[in-house]
């Protein structure tokens, strides 16, 4: 399915099994289409089926199914691309049926996730969430071997060779965990490095325009295109916060509605800084009639990853592409403190260094510490903790150093000698908590 040079598109028919926990306002099969082009192919038909429970067989119903063929065969398909998960045997059945190749969802992500990947660490995790989804399925790729009589799918040289390549994936995966748990801990030693810095990451659905913020946040140079899964790899830029000072702005790999756990698994380094961050900023695209439905997927996958309770900003970008009022309406009505911003045009980034300023500032002191000039080792805890605004000195040998620290780090200096003056908060308290979003600019 990965797109080729020289290789001619492929021809698509696009399948929803709509199960009742779903609730689509619009084209349930919009987003398959954009994963579709992604890849390359050209979208012939659409077919949906509303279901209680997928059929254990063929995922569809029987009377679908023979449309499904009919649709295959009046386009001339080569391949039809589910939108849903599917077993192996419901694979295995459906390209029996159909005649033609069988993509689920998850195997169509991990295909676009291969396609581009470019780091050495994000083709490691593509490649090991590939073999992950394909060891179950061995069995199907074999059924063209033959096989002797006596036995009930279990003896000849097909079964042979599946034990050997059951083997071998089995091994290929062991490494690849290896290999990518030495890129974790390096991720992670990287990192915690950068304790001395305050870290903001960007995350959010796929294509909500985290590249393109990024590059107006930090004048970074940061590949931005309007295609799904456009960024897989952790972009870490200097920000020069107004009001605040530098910070380190983090852009991520997309996430996507059902994104398979074999990918969130084996993303665990990208992600890292995600997890690490003081705060993330949530972007989502408030032009995408599904927008309600991207941000509570979000929230699903900072929840599998561990990190949904950490201090998050909900950012509704691409405010200038919204053209109707009730859909910004239904937004506000459920996230009323949600900041209104346009990555493209550089509407409300005021308003949001502020309200990040704010949200950094609640956990820190802006203070004025007193104490002798030869206490080196004070001298650099300060340094090392917080940022250091001035320094004045005495001819008593004494030195004031103003700085900005958090308050879990000022609240361990207790040595006798030192004094503490002018200790505030960085910004008024009543600030730290932003008024609802304007509906305007």
């Amino acid at each position: 399915m990965t797109r080729v040079e020289g290789v001619r598109s492929e021809t698509a028919v696009l399948v929803g099994v709509i199960l009742p926990d779903r609730n689509f306002q619009h084209d349930p099969l919009e987003e398959l289409a954009g994963l579709a082009r992604t890849v390359g192919a050209q979208v012939a038909a659409q077919l949906v089926q509303r279901r209680e429970v997928p059929d254990r067989a063929t995922c569809l119903g029987k009377g679908k199914l023979e449309s499904l063929k009919m649709l295959v065969e009046q386009c001339n398909a080569d391949v039809v691309l589910f939108d849903n998960d599917l077993s192996p045997g419901q694979t295995r059945n459906l390209e029996k049926a159909l005649r033609v190749k069988v993509i689920d969802r998850t195997e169509l992500i991990l295909d676009i996730f291969a396609h581009r990947a470019r780091t050495t660490e994000a083709r490691l995790a593509v490649e090991l969430a590939q073999l992950e989804y394909s060891l179950p399925r061995l069995k199907q790729m074999w059924t063209h071997l033959s096989r002797i009589e006596g036995g009930i799918g279990m003896r000849g040289p097909g079964e042979k060779q599946l034990e050997v390549d059951r083997r071998l994936v089995e091994k290929k995966i062991r490494d690849l965990r290896r290999e990518l748990e030495v890129i974790e801990r390096r991720k992670e030693r990287t990192v915690s490095a950068r304790a001395t810095h305050r870290t903001v990451s960007l995350v959010g659905y796929t294509n909500a325009g985290k590249s393109t913020l990024m590059n107006r946040l930090t004048g970074a140079d940061v590949l931005a295109q309007d295609q799904l899964f456009a960024t897989l790899d952790t972009r870490t830029r200097r920000w020069q916060l107004p009001g605040w000072g530098p910070v380190l702005l983090s852009d991520t790999v997309g996430f996507i509605r059902d994104l398979p756990h074999t990918l969130i698994a084996s993303f665990k380094a990208t992600l890292e800084e995600s997890r690490q961050a003081n705060l993330l900023l949530h972007v989502a695209d408030a032009s995408n009639p599904q927008v309600l439905e991207q941000i509570r997927a979000v929230y699903g996958v900072l929840g599998e990853i561990g990190i949904e309770e950490k201090n998050t900003l909900l950012l509704l970008n691409k405010m200038d592409c919204v053209r109707h009022r009730q859909r910004l309406d239904a937004i506000y009505n459920r996230y009323p403190s949600a900041i209104p911003v346009s990555g493209s045009s550089g509407l409300g980034l005021k308003r949001l260094a502020q309200a990040v300023s704010q949200a950094l500032s609640k956990h820190f002191r802006e203070v004025e510490i007193h104490f002798s000039s030869a206490d080196g080792r004070l001298a650099a805890y300060l340094a090392e903790h917080g940022e250091i605004l001035s320094r004045r000195y005495d001819p008593a040998g004494q030195v004031t150093i103003h700085c900005r620290i958090p308050l879990r780090a000022l609240e361990k200096i207790s040595e006798p000698g030192v004094e503490i003056i002018n200790c505030q908060a960085t910004l008024n308290e009543s600030s730290n908590n932003p008024q609802p979003a304007d509906r305007a600019f």
